[in-house]
């Protein structure tokens, strides 16, 4: 009595297709983590530039005399929870910022901080007022440079 025709795949057939998908899944995972690396920077640039702004509208509201700052300020906010907790002008509250956003490279809201006096490259707070703010994150972008110059 003839056998009737067996269906399904050969060892052989397996191995080789679960070797080649082996290949193509390794070649994928390099793709995926710059993909996602790129997005975090792209995230954490967004986040400076959001914090940063937020600073340079604060002071030109204190240069127009909206609101009193501290002598020594120079009129620059005394720390993030200001923009963020907003200050009184003419009877209303205004705020600079919804909120601190986290840092994509740290996960922490926390922020390195620099007034005025300052050293540019400084990474010490002398806490005076804040005039910029910079990632805490001790890697390097894609672009080669460091986080914290960003």
């Amino acid at each position: 009595m003839p056998r009737p025709a067996e269906r399904g795949l050969t060892l052989i057939e397996l191995i080789v297709t679960v070797a080649i998908l082996s290949i193509l899944a390794t070649a994928a995972v390099p793709v995926t983590v710059l993909t996602v690396k790129r997005e975090r920077e792209r995230e954490l640039r967004r986040d400076l530039w959001t914090m940063r702004d937020a600073i340079d509208h604060y002071k030109d509201a204190a240069d127009m005399h909206a609101f009193q700052t501290k002598l020594d300020s120079q009129n620059y906010p005394p720390d993030l929870e200001t923009l963020v907790n907003g200050v009184e002008v003419q009877g209303k509250k205004v705020k600079f910022l919804r909120r601190i956003p986290v840092d994509p490279m740290t996960g922490k809201a926390e922020w390195g901080l620099r007034s005025m006096q300052d050293d540019p490259q400084s990474d010490s707070f002398g806490g005076q007022s804040v005039f910029d703010v910079y990632s805490k994150a001790l890697g390097t972008g894609l672009d080669g440079t460091k986080y914290s110059t960003w």
